[in-house]
């Protein structure tokens, strides 16, 4: 599973908002007077330093005025239609509301105030606001608006509607309520400006988190449907939203297909930064109940495009004749991506996972060499950290700098955290195995579980047994043997496979005893951590903090992430937090890889300068009619 300023089509909400920090590529660059054209970097009006763009590690690689960014194809034909896939299936149309299961194409129907280029992490160009501007301090941050952005409707985005999109995702979603519960208060402040206002100074990310604000028509949401009743945020809905991104809803059918148009009169299709993207006339996507299906599905040119997550059928399943024949292409593609942590995740909100010893003897019990070789055909590298592949995560023991952060809260972090470096078990030969299960049962003896009379460990009257909640078929291949290892050590696991809809409405309400868990990290993470690991976050349905996680030392050490005040302070701060979550054993770490696993019918296009950290599709690819041409001819 992967991540990126993406910041998979996922169960929460918020991962879609990652998602879209990558495959929103569109944005806006304005000058006042507007003209959709060159700007100078930083405009002096009303005291405020307008920017063009917005970068957490310094300058913008873009300067206002730049053409096109670098990985696209300013030449591309706008022609074609491709199809997608998704798993499991829709009910909902509405992708703002907690409920229901929302068709992920929607999001690609609404632009944001400002969006990312894929090749330079954490920065954002204009896209509705065509600048920003924010004191030194980062108590609040303004955008003005392009003033020709529009609604599809042909209607003017104004400064009122900005105001209600924040409002009306806060009341919609808890997830969008805890991602901007920093922002107080929004106001008009000017003629096309809009200031928000934060709860506190400092926290640098913020401007970028409320750039990344979806835009809604207030009047069209104050407006009845056609049967004369009241439109409502909150609820289901089958009626296609007014938007206004380069796409909009052509047709659906509920539960099976989407399609999505390119809208022809796009405001925003001539902005520098939208040159070279946007270039299919329609997007399908076709929804499958399990992967199984819609492997064979795909070979069976049912659809254009997939990222395979499965490392035995990317390794087996796809020597087929249109591979052969050149018709199909499979390409693995570098990213630089840091890869976060997917893992076995336990709820410590259930008492048998409270005692950090038990989950600690639980990684003991996983030997991922032998999945590694024998299941993964050794694709993979064990995941050791929270922030994995990246300059985030932590290593050895604490540096001069770490310990400057950590030493207060000596005595409420586990101890080994400056004592001894976080390693996996590994497993080389039959005894190691032997050993990591010794290992195992001494930490579940010390908890306090003792062998009951059918050889299911027992404490306090509760029997030493878990389920396991899965939404693919296919992860069950790795999980039964490791329950066949847990079963040695005494305790009872089970799995249980369920369907997207089942599976979302668990997680998101804590449902569940374990599951297979990923938690995404940008490059320059911030206030999604609360989401991830604080205790507000903990009892808040549809919240990221999959774990439960309750910590005052652990809610400290996420705010000193937040509140970094640099590059270097946020690495610091990134590791002492990473090597705290390590040390209570929250997880057991899984595996990951620094590729996309891609196969496509080849019909396509792509820019010969690939960005870093995305593979760009469907947005700044395009339809080639002469591969096209020879792929049919080729069957």
């Amino acid at each position: 599973m992967k991540r990126s300023s993406k910041k998979q089509k996922r169960f929460v909400i918020l991962h879609k908002i990652s998602r879209r920090r990558a495959l929103q590529l569109t944005a806006g660059v304005a000058v006042v007077p507007f003209s959709g054209l060159a700007a100078p970097s930083i405009l002096k009006a009303q005291s405020k330093d307008w920017r063009h763009g917005l970068s957490l590690f310094g300058e913008t690689k873009y300067p206002a005025g730049f053409k096109h960014f670098d990985y696209v194809n300013p030449q591309a034909p706008k022609l074609g239609k491709i199809r997608q896939y998704g798993i499991g299936a829709f009910d909902n149309l509405n992708p703002f509301t907690f409920k229901g299961s929302a068709a992920s194409l929607v999001s690609s129907t609404f632009d944001t105030l400002f969006s990312s280029a894929l090749d330079e992490p954490s920065t954002m160009y204009g896209l509705i606001a065509s600048h920003i501007s924010h004191p030194d301090d980062f108590s609040s941050v303004t955008f003005k608006l392009n003033p020709k952005a529009r609604f599809h409707d042909g209607s003017t985005i104004t400064a009122e509607d900005v105001i209600f999109s924040m409002q009306a995702l806060k009341s919609a979603h808890p997830g969008y309520n805890a991602y901007y519960r920093n922002i107080t208060k929004s106001e008009q402040t000017g003629d096309g400006e809009v200031t928000f206002f934060f709860s506190g100074k400092g926290n640098k990310e913020l401007p970028q988190i409320t750039a990344q604000l979806n835009i809604l028509s207030k009047k069209w949401w104050d407006g009845k449907k056609a049967n004369g009743k009241d439109r409502d945020i909150k609820k289901i809905s089958l009626e296609p939203i007014l938007g206004n991104g380069a796409y909009k809803i052509k047709d659906s059918k509920t539960g099976d297909w989407i399609v999505i148009e390119r809208v022809k009169d796009y405001w925003a299709a001539e902005l520098p930064v939208n040159i070279g993207q946007n270039n299919f006339d329609e997007i399908k996507e076709l929804y499958f109940r399990d992967q199984s299906v819609a492997v064979e599905a795909f070979k069976g040119d049912q659809y254009d495009w997939r990222v395979e997550n499965n490392s035995k059928i990317w390794a087996t399943q796809y020597d087929f004749p249109a591979l052969k024949k050149g018709r199909v292409i499979k390409e693995e593609i570098m990213l630089k991506n840091g890869q976060g942590m997917q893992a076995f995740v336990f709820n410590t909100r259930k008492k048998i996972f409270q005692d950090p010893r038990v989950r600690q003897a639980f990684n003991f019990a996983f030997d991922f060499e032998w999945s590694n070789k024998n299941l993964f055909f050794g694709q993979y590298k064990r995941t050791d950290s929270y922030f994995s592949n990246s300059e985030l995560a932590s290593s050895g023991l604490p540096d001069a700098a770490e310990l400057k952060i950590l030493e207060p809260l000596r005595g409420q972090i586990p101890d080994e955290v400056f004592t001894k470096e976080f390693k996996n078990p590994v497993v080389n030969t039959p005894r190691d195995v032997r050993n990591n299960l010794r290992q195992a049962s001494i930490l579940l003896r010390q908890a306090g579980w003792k062998t009951g009379k059918d050889r299911i460990l027992v404490k306090d009257g509760v029997r030493m047994e878990f389920e396991i909640l899965l939404i693919s078929p296919a992860f069950e291949r790795i999980v039964l043997p490791y329950i066949k290892q847990l079963k040695l050590l005494g305790v009872k696991a089970s799995v249980r496979t369920v369907d997207t809809s089942q599976y979302t409405r668990k997680v998101q309400q804590f449902d569940y005893d374990c599951i297979v868990g990923s938690f995404r990290q940008s490059l320059s993470p911030g206030n999604e951590q609360r989401d991830f690991w604080g205790s507000k976050a903990a009892d808040k349905e549809g919240s990221r903090n999959l774990i439960g996680i309750k910590d005052k030392a652990i809610d400290s050490l996420v705010e000193r992430l937040i509140f970094a005040k640099n590059r270097a302070d946020l690495i610091t701060a990134s590791r002492a937090l990473d090597r705290v979550l390590l040390a209570h054993h929250f997880v057991v770490p899984m595996w990951h890889i620094p590729y996309d696993r891609t196969l496509r019918w080849n019909r396509f296009g792509k820019p010969d300068n690939m960005p870093d950290y995305s593979n760009g599709f469907p947005n700044i690819w395009w339809w080639d009619e002469a591969k096209a041409a020879e792929t049919e001819a080729a069957k």
